[in-house]
Parts: C-alpha cells; structure tokens; sequence
C-alpha cells in the first residue's frame, strides 16, 4: 500500500477543518500558552489564532524548520475523504427546502417587456396601416361625383401655424395647399425677368386662411397694402395665391364663367388669360396676330394702360384654343371664361342678345358663374347701376330658365329678388381714383364718391341674391396709370380675389 502523501494541499486543508475553535476570544486560567502564528511583515490582522492543546496542534514554526514540523504534523492525522470535505450539513440544513410538487417560480416580467417590439408586432402594425390606407382610397375612388371643392375647403383642418410671440401677422400654415403662397408662381411664366413682375410682390401670405365664402369676401373687401404698391393683404385672414394648375382646376368646375360689365371688367379678364397662358409678357393680348411694332408697343403693363392695346385683349378663352391653342396652360376645352361689354343704362338691344345667346337654355352638366362690374359709365348713379343689375339678371333668367326656381318677385324694399337654387353672382365696384384722375371728375367720380357708392351696393345688391367684392381698399396705395385703371399688378390682383371667390362656392350642390 503506497504511504500517503502528507503534505498534499487536500490534506492540508482538511487539517484546518478538523481543527476545533480556531478563535478563543480569551485565555481559560492555568491554560499554557501557544505558540502565536504571526502576519507577515507588513500585513495587519486584528485576531490572533490560538491552537488548542491536543496532541495533534502543530509544532513551533520558526525559520527552514517551518516545512518539515508542518509536514511532520500532518503524518499524524488520519485520512479524509475528499466527499466529506465539501460536505457541510450544518450549514445545507439551514436552508428551507420548497414544498413537494410546487411549480418552479420564475422572476415577474418587466412592465417595459410588453412594449418590446418584436417582428410578429411590426408585421400586424404594418398589416393594420396597409388597410387603413386602402380602405380609404376605395372610399376616395367610390365617392367621387361631379365637380368638388379640394378637401381643405370641405373639412375642417386645424390652424397649426407656427406661432411667433409679438408678431403683427403669423406665418402661413404649413400645410401642402399653402405651398404656392410662399413662393413666386410667376418663376415660371414667360418674360417674367423681362417684366419684372414677382407673385410674392403682389400679396404677403400669412395665417389664418380665411374659413368660408363670406369671411373670404369680407377680409378681401377691407384689406390693404402696408406702404404705396406694396404686396396685397386681406383684414383678418387671408386668401389663396393660386398657381397655375390650380386656376385650370377650379375653372374646370364650371361650364362657363361670363364675366359682363365696362372697360375695368375687360382688364380683369385680361389678367385671367395672363395666369392660365403663363405669359406676362403677352398673356392678355391677341399677340398670335400682332405686327412687329404691336409686339413693340404692347408688352408687359402696355397691354393695358395703352388704348389701342388694351382694346386687342382676348375676350373669350375659346379664341386662344382656336388661334393659339399650345399658349394655354389648362387642357384643352376644360376652361372657359368670356366677358359681354355692356358699360351704361339702359343696356342696348343688340347687347342684351348676345348675353342671352351665351347661355343656354337647358340646365348643363357644371353650373354657370356670373361676375357683374358697373358704375363709372353712369357717373356712380346708384340707381341707375341698380337698373342695369336688374336688366342683366332678367335677361339670362328669360333664356335659362334652369338658374332660378321661380320667377322674378318684388323685394320688400323695391328691388327684385330671384329665388335660385345654385346660381353663383358676384358684383365688383370701381377701384378707387388715382391722382392722374381729370379734375372735371373729381366730385362725381372721386374716392368719396367711391367709397360712398361701393357702400351702397354692398347692401342693394344682397337683397337681390348677388354677393359683392369691394376693390376700393386693395386699390387705393396701388397705381393707377391714368388715375382710373390700375397696371397690371393691380389687376392680377383683383383676378386673384376673384378666383378665390370661386374656389368657395359650393359647385357640389349644383
């Protein structure tokens, strides 16, 4: 049998662990003394160990002989199993055992664990999106009919402009059909460099945009300019500045759009042609049949402020599809816009006629707009532009009987009230006098005289079903090249609130 190995480091430490009270806080009397194993140098230890008296403590351990007494010491000790080494009952007894048959417990889950994204989760989040947005464009797809306002003019989207504290007008709402309003829609227009003329110079967006048809009016009516010929800006809220597409689109709702009235009313659909033919330079005019020397002369503001240009400008839409029809930016036969001159009262024959045969007699598949303008031909005679209304309004309702529901009855007040179902009327006053205006017509055609006849339409003409725009106000810092017609800016401008009026009428009623 091979002599066991005394000095290996499992018998060394099952020496330890037999050794019984390592730690005697105190010396029992008459016990002798033991030998003290002391630190190294250097190594602090607060308890002595004190060997007990047996016939197994270890010998003095001093210098070289320190290994042969350790060795010699634990020859005398008997064998131990290395099992039993690590065995410790005293100390595996005090830990309670779960009960028999219990499930094993797991640590509750973090709250957080639940919103853990997983790829079963993104998969349903992304499922749940892709039908959302197809169920809505099947709606879009099933629910269109007729003609339609854009669906910011229909619901009711919220005003979340930025907000700047102290400021006198707030920035436009950063929504997608605010877009052209902060930008130069004229970037693209032919000659513009050349004439010089900038959409941003002409109105300064800024938020709120005005909510409804009446409101819009109303703040276009008693708006103004903040300096002489500085950009247009309504009171209270703001109109569009369309581009443009968009023009082509809301023309497009309607079947034909008759604008009747005097020379201030020819410049008006003069600017219209200028934004649907995209040219500032020649957009007003018949420039398709013009001699060198007109191109010369009628350019630009000249298209309006010389007579025999302004007398060249194109009076109906349908002559620019058939004489020039690559110079239109709308799609071809989708716009129609004419203008009848009809400048005093009583109306001639031959005029009331030719009004008549340009509206038809059938109900169409797109409703008709009327925009009247009157009053400088007839010295501002309230009654007598009042006459002229009447006369007009009788003359489209005895061919088209389709725009009224009834027959022209009495008002309660001596005018006459047309009860219609959809029949969209818009009346424009002069733009106020500038300082070019001939002394001779200062008391009967000057500002007060406007201000005074704008007023008085206002009401006269409501009673009669036909809404009313005042120019007095956007026109009065603007220039005016002979003291009675504004330039050409100004007139974008009166083009530009009147396609905002139409942009509010309710087309999907007809």
């Amino acid at each position: 049998m091979p002599e066991p190995n005394h000095s290996s480091p499992l018998r060394k430490v099952a020496a330890f662990r037999d050794l019984p009270s390592l730690l005697i806080p105190e010396r029992a009397p008459n016990q002798p003394s033991y030998p003290r194993i002391r630190p190294s140098p250097g190594e602090r230890n607060p308890d002595e160990t004190l060997l007990p008296p047996t016939s197994l403590s270890p010998p003095d351990i001093n210098g070289r002989h320190a290994n042969w007494s350790i060795n010699s010491w634990l020859s005398k000790l008997p064998d131990v199993d290395t099992t039993d080494m690590f065995q410790f009952p005293e100390k595996l007894g005090s830990v309670p055992s779960p009960p028999a048959g219990s499930p094993p417990s797991w640590p509750a889950k973090s709250r957080m664990a639940y919103w853990s994204l997983t790829p079963r989760k993104i998969a349903l989040i992304f499922a749940g999106c892709f039908a959302i947005w197809a169920l809505k464009a099947f709606w879009s797809l099933t629910s269109h009919q007729g003609p339609r306002r854009p669906a910011y003019l229909m619901e009711s989207l919220p005003y979340n402009a930025s907000f700047v504290t102290n400021a006198a007008f707030q920035p436009p709402e950063p929504l997608p059909h605010r877009y052209p309003d902060t930008i130069d829609t004229f970037a693209t227009y032919k000659y513009r460099n050349t004439c010089n003329i900038s959409s941003l110079d002409l109105h300064a967006p800024f938020a709120p945009l005005c909510a409804d048809r009446k409101s819009m009016i109303t703040a276009m009516s008693s708006g103004g300019r903040i300096g002489n010929d500085a950009p247009y800006m309504p009171r209270d809220c703001d109109m569009r500045w369309f581009s443009t597409e968009e023009i082509c689109e809301i023309l497009g709702r309607f079947e034909k759009v008759i604008i009747i009235g005097d020379s201030m009313m020819r410049h008006v659909i003069g600017s219209i042609n200028v934004l649907v033919r995209k040219d500032i330079g020649y957009g007003a005019v018949t420039d398709w049949n013009f001699s060198p020397e007109e191109r010369r002369d009628c350019f630009c503001n000249h298209q309006f402020n010389i007579k025999a240009c302004s007398v060249q400008g194109i009076f109906k839409t349908s002559d620019v599809f058939k004489n020039d029809p690559s110079s239109l930016a709308c799609p071809a036969n989708t716009v129609d816009v004419m203008i009848e001159q009809m400048i005093r009262f009583p109306v001639p024959a031959e005029e009331i006629n030719r009004l008549r045969d340009d509206v038809p007699s059938t109900k169409p598949s797109r409703p008709y707009a009327f925009i009247f303008g009157h009053g400088l031909w007839n010295d501002l005679d309230l009654q007598a532009t009042l006459d002229w209304l009447d006369q007009v309004l009788d003359a489209i309702i005895s061919k088209a009987a389709w725009v009224s529901s009834s027959a022209s009855s009495p008002s309660q007040n001596g005018g006459k009230q047309h009860n219609t179902a959809f029949w969209p009327r818009l009346f424009l006053t002069p733009n106020a006098a500038g300082k070019e205006k001939p002394d001779e017509w200062l008391v009967s055609q000057g500002n007060k005289a406007l201000m005074i006849f704008e007023e008085a339409v206002g009401i006269e003409v409501k009673r009669r079903g036909v809404e009313h725009l005042g120019t007095w106000n956007m026109s009065i810092q603007s220039n005016k090249f002979d003291g009675v017609h504004m330039d050409l800016k100004g007139n974008l401008v009166k083009a530009m609130m009147i396609m905002n009026w139409l942009n509010m009428l309710e087309v999907e009623q007809f």
